[in-house]
């Protein structure tokens, strides 16, 4: 009998948490691996062995090792470990997702990232200097602008690429959400569209999405409070 899939993440990194919650729906079986960043086990030798890259997430299929959440994503649909619904066998509808991942790389992604990452992590943790106000806004409005990109041009209908919940829902949401540790909360009335979008995927991801926001969620009253 074949060994289980490993699964190698952290809840605390967005592509790895919209993973496992895409795992957890599809109820694919595999071995949970905790790895945690906040303790540098990802900079482990024996962790190097599992990504080359050291980072999270991580993918072992038997001998086979896949370090890209996204082409992780493709295998396990051509693989039959991911549920239609979630990543389709249809060109076309397969294209869809495709064409929005891609461009949500650009233009949602980077700007979520680098307003978490250099405006709130590596400061935090010593490694750079506090950004300046005028740094800290225009990380903000970076981030606003690409809502906005969002708002206008995918959310027309109720999830991104059509009327259910998919892959590209998943990871476009946990970069947005990642943002409440930087105290960071999308607009309602600038983005009404983001905002009830962000709810639907809450919905349609439950009872998984709780348990992978629970750290964070944790962690950003904890900032929240620290400000006080």
């Amino acid at each position: 009998m074949a060994s289980a899939m490993k699964y190698y993440y952290d809840l605390l990194s967005p592509p790895a948490r919209a993973l496992w919650i895409a795992l957890k729906l599809a109820k694919t079986p595999f071995e949970e691996c905790p790895v945690a960043l906040r303790k540098k086990e990802q900079l482990s030798d024996e962790y190097k062995s599992i990504n080359r890259f050291q980072k999270v997430p991580a993918l072992v299929d038997g001998s086979f090792h896949l370090s890209e959440s996204l082409a992780m994503v493709r295998y396990l649909a051509d693989t039959k470990q991911l549920t239609e619904q979630l990543y389709p066998k249809s060109i076309q509808d397969r294209a869809r997702i495709d064409e929005y991942l891609e461009w949500q790389h650009f233009n949602l992604k980077l700007p979520c990232n680098l307003y978490f990452r250099d405006g709130w992590l590596f400061p935090i943790n010593g490694i750079t200097p506090k950004p300046k106000p005028e740094e800290l806004e225009n990380y903000i409005n970076n981030v606003d602008n690409s809502l906005e990109l969002l708002e206008r041009f995918w959310l027309n209908q109720n999830f991104l690429t059509g009327s259910h919940l998919t892959v590209a829902d998943l990871f476009s949401s946990s970069d947005i959400e990642q943002l409440k540790l930087c105290q960071y909360t999308v607009d309602e009335q600038k983005f009404p569209k983001v905002a009830k979008w962000l709810d639907r995927v809450r919905d349609a991801s439950q009872p998984y999405h709780d348990k992978a926001y629970a750290f964070l969620q944790r962690k950003s009253k904890v900032t929240a409070q620290s400000k006080l």
